[in-house]
């Protein structure tokens, strides 16, 4: 797998080692580092070199460059020449067989240009959106998924091992409260009201809708769920079984109104995923912990990290990382939530043996991390084997305004209509436009303009200018050669294949920062860069080797695109 960029780098470490040594000799010196200068007239390739030696050395900076340099063998190497520049820095320019051969070299890899074995097969198990089963999935969700997919795939790219996995759940306090909310909208619908209310509305859309304006009629307990979807369950089981469920016990009707609704919830988190382009390899259900839990609350005590007070079990986790102590179980018996969440992640780190748990969390976890972190502590396994990825909020913007959310519809703006309302590439695109920890304001408007102000276009139609170029000139008898005589000597054609050179490394910075931002930044500088050398450097009806290394310079680019989307989960398009 092709990675020109770290290639030439080790390569040129080597080259400048071998020199400094020969003038330095065994003098112990720190390291030097080596960058890409933003501006490409001060080289390819730069280096310190001579500044962070010349302390140990005794030595003016500069005249310490003077003298490595004259060590410098850059014979048969992809370096041509060198310069020394301001108080000592060394620049090196590549030699012209780098062009030639990273272009070749991208197209014999083709789908798997990008990928490296940087993560050394290590397990990652990444769990992300892990929406409450008891409504619809929301915005928040939207960018998670986006966020979440593309951290995986970006992780796959590195050479990781990776799995993903949604946590459901299932059990606690939330299904009672889903399911206390279904059984009071139950009763409701079966009371004299809730009939005349079926009588007046045969659409269970607008039945919805009047059922939840009228709160005064039927009004619901203060702490449960209040979303249409809640009442729309509540009337398809009404519809399937009439009142059977009024002379049952409060607690029987709940379970059986959450036995029903809960599956379907579940399938419908399932359905918009898939159409959100998202599959996991894993649904893991809460309630599968049920076993585990009393054994893990077994193992905290036997860590002589917990303690008794007021009749509650707490865990010492001010000892371990934490603010301050967190109960385990209350007085009544009945573990906290954090309980399941640590045999969970016990399960993932232990009994599943993942070499670390990423996790994709809203801003509203923040708080949550180091009393994991603290209770893996006490279990016996390393806090630093569970990575969490911090999301911020989302904001919708349309016509420069903010969307308003209704709370008289019971409907807010879902992850399902936000598909209905702009592309699945906008979404997934402009969702990780920003590190995650950023705000995000997604403007609606933007999301479907076909323009360059929209970035996601801006790199589709790259992909498929490219597109259509490569037809264009196969119906002239031209087709890309990686294999022939490859020549490129104008500075836009050399910039492009630096960048194009570039990806490995970005999907590597991507993989150590879990930040998929990375990839969409270089996917718009990389389309920047392409339209550029198009506008400069014409193809047809130039000399016949010239039309050939350009084409195959534009097959090179293409692949590039297309696999920086692919980690995104966006399609490259051949036609627009």
């Amino acid at each position: 797998m092709t990675d020109k960029i770290a290639e030439v780098k080790n390569e040129l470490f080597s080259i400048i080692e071998t020199a400094r040594k020969k003038v330095c000799g065994d003098e112990v010196l720190p390291p030097f580092n080596i960058e890409i200068p933003a501006d490409f007239a001060h080289g390819d390739f730069a280096t310190n070199a001579a500044l962070c030696s010349a302390k140990a050395m005794k030595q003016n900076p500069r005249k310490l460059a003077e003298l490595i340099t004259d060590e410098l063998d850059l014979s048969g190497s992809f370096f041509d020449r060198f310069e020394i520049a301001g108080p000592g820095f060394i620049n090196f320019f590549l030699d012209d067989k780098f062009y030639a051969e990273t272009v070749s070299d991208i197209i014999g890899d083709g789908a798997d240009y990008g990928k490296t074995d940087f993560g050394k097969n290590e397990t990652r198990l990444v769990e992300f959106v892990s929406a409450n089963p008891t409504g619809p999935m929301h915005i928040g969700n939207a960018r998670g998924g986006a966020l979440g997919d593309a951290i995986a795939e970006i992780l796959k790219f590195a050479g990781y091992n990776v799995s993903r996995e949604f946590y459901v759940n299932d059990a606690g306090q939330q299904v009672y409260k889903f399911g206390s909310s279904l059984s009071k909208r139950y009763e409701q619908i079966c009371s004299e009201n809730g009939q005349a209310l079926i009588t007046r509305f045969s659409d269970i859309e607008e039945f919805a809708q009047a059922l939840y304006s009228d709160d005064v009629t039927f009004p619901m307990p203060e702490g449960l769920y209040l979303g249409a979807d809640i009442i729309i369950h509540a009337k398809n089981y009404y519809d399937i079984h009439g009142n059977s469920l009024l002379p049952l016990p409060e607690e029987e009707r709940m379970n059986t109104l959450s036995a029903y609704a809960l599956p379907l919830n579940i399938d419908k988190l399932k359905s918009d995923l898939s159409r959100y382009g998202i599959e996991y390899d894993r649904w893991f259900l809460e309630s599968s912990l049920a076993e585990e839990v009393p054994i893990i609350l077994e193992k905290l005590k036997a860590s002589g990290y917990t303690y008794e007070q007021d009749g509650a079990l707490w865990l010492k986790t001010a000892e371990l990382g934490d603010e301050k102590d967190r109960v385990l179980v209350r007085a009544n018996g009945v573990p906290t939530y954090v309980v399941p969440d640590i045999a969970y992640h016990y399960d993932k780190l232990v009994k599943r043996g993942f070499n670390k748990a990423v996790d994709v969390l809203g801003a509203d976890h923040h708080g949550y991390i180091p009393r994991i972190k603290a209770a893996m502590k006490a279990l016996g396994v390393a806090p630093a084997r569970i990575d969490v990825v911090i999301m911020q909020m989302v904001m919708l913007v349309r016509d420069g305004q903010a969307v308003k959310l209704s709370k008289r519809s019971g409907k807010a703006i879902t992850m399902e209509t936000l598909l209905d309302e702009i592309p699945l590439d906008a979404a997934r695109f402009l969702f990780n436009l920003r590190e995650p920890d950023t705000h995000i304001e997604l403007d609606l408007d933007l999301a479907v303009e076909q323009t360059s102000k929209n970035p996601v276009y801006y790199v589709e139609y790259a992909h498929a200018r490219i597109c259509s170029i490569l037809k264009n000139l196969s119906e002239s008898g031209f087709e890309p050669d990686p294999s022939g005589n490859l020549s490129f000597s104008v500075p836009e054609e050399k910039l492009l294949i630096r960048t194009i050179a570039r990806l490995p490394e970005v999907i590597i910075t991507a993989a150590k920062n879990y930040n998929p931002s990375e990839i969409t930044g270089f996917c718009i500088e990389l389309a920047g860069v392409f339209h550029k050398f198009y506008d400069k450097c014409r193809i047809k009806g130039e000399e016949e080797n010239v039309v050939k290394s350009r084409l195959t310079l534009c097959q090179a680019t293409k692949i590039t695109i297309a696999n920086a989307l692919k980690i995104l989960g966006i399609t490259a398009p051949e036609r627009m």
